[in-house]
């Protein structure tokens, strides 16, 4: 007879850090975080880099209050992890910088409304290429948010890795 195993999905206020099995090699060389323990410990909406892929990253944000608007020159995608995220976009008028990864786009990008996505625990959204987007949250929530490395991505290797 097999085990029965039970799938729990955590929040940022209920988590439970979980370990790593080796079959060979050493825990030190592996990250092993918890995005609920990260959102935690970060400031609201700082982009904390919890896997990397070349170039490409997934990042931990913790969702509270509004956040400054962001623009990239290419797609990414938001995830929910936990709580209540709309976010509000905007065609902008003019290109702004062309760099890699996500930037601030200003105070208040000159652009048209496009509408904006109301996201709950497990919904995902796209973020346009061309486009500002600002994410608000009622209250303390979790996004993960995949783009590609870029200034505001915030390396915290040395305290979410398996010690």
């Amino acid at each position: 007879m097999s085990a029965a195993f039970r799938t729990v999905f955590g929040s940022l206020d209920d988590y439970r850090k979980g370990s790593i099995e080796l079959v060979k090699g050493d825990a030190r060389h592996y990250a092993f975080s918890n995005v609920f323990e990260v959102a935690s410990q970060s400031a609201a909406y700082e982009k904390v880099v919890v896997g990397l892929n070349l170039g490409y990253v997934i990042e931990v944000l913790r969702a509270e209050g509004r956040s400054p608007w962001f623009h990239c020159a290419h797609d990414e995608f938001a995830i929910c992890m936990d709580g209540e995220v709309r976010i509000d976009f905007l065609k902008l008028d003019a290109p702004l910088r062309e760099g890699e990864g996500t930037e601030l786009a200003g105070e208040q990008p000159l652009g048209k409304p496009m509408g904006y996505v109301l996201l709950k625990r497990g919904h995902q959204a796209l973020l346009p290429a061309g486009c500002a987007y600002r994410f608000e949250s009622p209250r303390p929530g979790v996004l993960l948010q995949q783009t590609i490395k870029g200034p505001l991505s915030v390396e915290k290797w040395a305290d979410i890795c398996l010690k």
